[in-house]
């Protein structure tokens, strides 16, 4: 015969205020000893504060005001909920600036992706944005071991390339000056690639954000492995500056673009961090979904049902 156990309401508070006791008393410890740890997760005045969803919520996190979150970690004042809809693909260093959220690799001083939702209206030209009043910045809210600097990028022999476009963010000026965050920027080749097949990429992006409802876009770097001479199979790459910037073998930007009847047309690309042929078509660059999933180890718009997705490139 089978035995059940039953779990009295009393136990379950029990566990309840130990786990509580547990956690707070964690917290108070982590304060004391690890106070550096701590300053890169509070907000500056200049740009907005790292937005720490809960791990216990889903993972489209409503925008609406919680009194039970830490102060440390302050409720998100923009667009993160609409941005994220369709999901988080990780939880690791998410930072949130006013139109895109990313997660940062401490590790390679990248972002690991690039959340952005674009609409009609953040493309348009506006004459009074303008690129030449933006400049390249550190990311302070990151902590200085593991943030790159203007001097990384100095003489390196790449550019300093935008995983969310500057272009893409023209509503305002202060969210064009923040995609110069060094957090949203990659060492990327420069003739041949940032300047030109990504560039038209970019510029692909912005074409049908003006022509769609909404345009969700998600870019980030990869680091993938090739055969050597020897026969094996290696994950080598570059890297830059005094903090080991590293620079990235290809680059994926992941379209899900809602047309004005309410379909989705899901599009990936991966390009190679390298000069690339003028001729060749940007459909060259699509890839399955899955491939891009399994190289970055996350998955993307997990968040929509693929029914709801009319068609897939790639």
């Amino acid at each position: 015969m089978s035995r059940v156990r039953f779990i009295t309401t009393a136990s379950l508070c029990g566990a309840s205020m130990g786990i509580g006791l547990f956690f707070g008393t964690k917290y108070e410890k982590l304060k004391k000893e690890n106070k550096d740890t701590l300053t890169h997760l509070l907000p500056l005045t200049d740009t907005k504060a790292l937005f720490v969803p809960s791990v216990f919520a889903s993972s489209s996190i409503p925008a609406t005001t919680s009194t039970s979150m830490p102060a440390a970690f302050p409720q998100p004042v923009n667009r993160v909920s609409e941005i994220m809809k369709f999901g988080f693909p990780s939880l690791d260093q998410v930072r949130s600036f006013d139109n895109f959220v990313l997660s940062y690799d401490r590790r390679n001083r990248n972002a690991q992706w690039v959340f952005e939702h674009i609409k009609p209206e953040h493309v348009m030209k506006n004459e009074n944005i303008k690129r030449g009043k933006s400049e390249f910045l550190e990311d302070n809210i990151i902590h200085n071991f593991f943030r790159a600097t203007k001097n990384d990028f100095k003489n390196s022999g790449y550019d300093r390339g935008h995983l969310a476009a500057a272009a893409n963010h023209r509503h305002t000026q202060k969210a064009m000056d923040q995609t110069f965050t060094l957090s949203n920027v990659s060492p990327q080749v420069g003739e041949g690639f940032n300047r030109d097949a990504w560039n038209d990429l970019e510029k692909y992006v912005r074409a049908k954000a003006r022509q769609s409802r909404n345009v969700y876009c998600c870019t980030g770097p990869l680091y993938l492995p090739r055969r050597e001479n020897d026969g094996k199979v290696y994950v080598k790459y570059e890297v830059i500056g005094k903090n080991n910037v590293a620079v990235p073998t290809h680059f994926f930007k992941v379209l899900l673009i809602e047309n004005n009847q309410g379909q989705y047309e899901l599009m990936p690309f991966v390009l190679p961090n390298q000069p690339l042929p003028k001729d060749v078509k940007l459909k060259k660059y699509l890839v399955p979904l899955e491939s891009i999933e399994r190289a970055a180890g996350f998955l993307l718009f997990d968040k929509i049902p693929r029914n709801n997705i009319k068609m897939i490139s790639g």
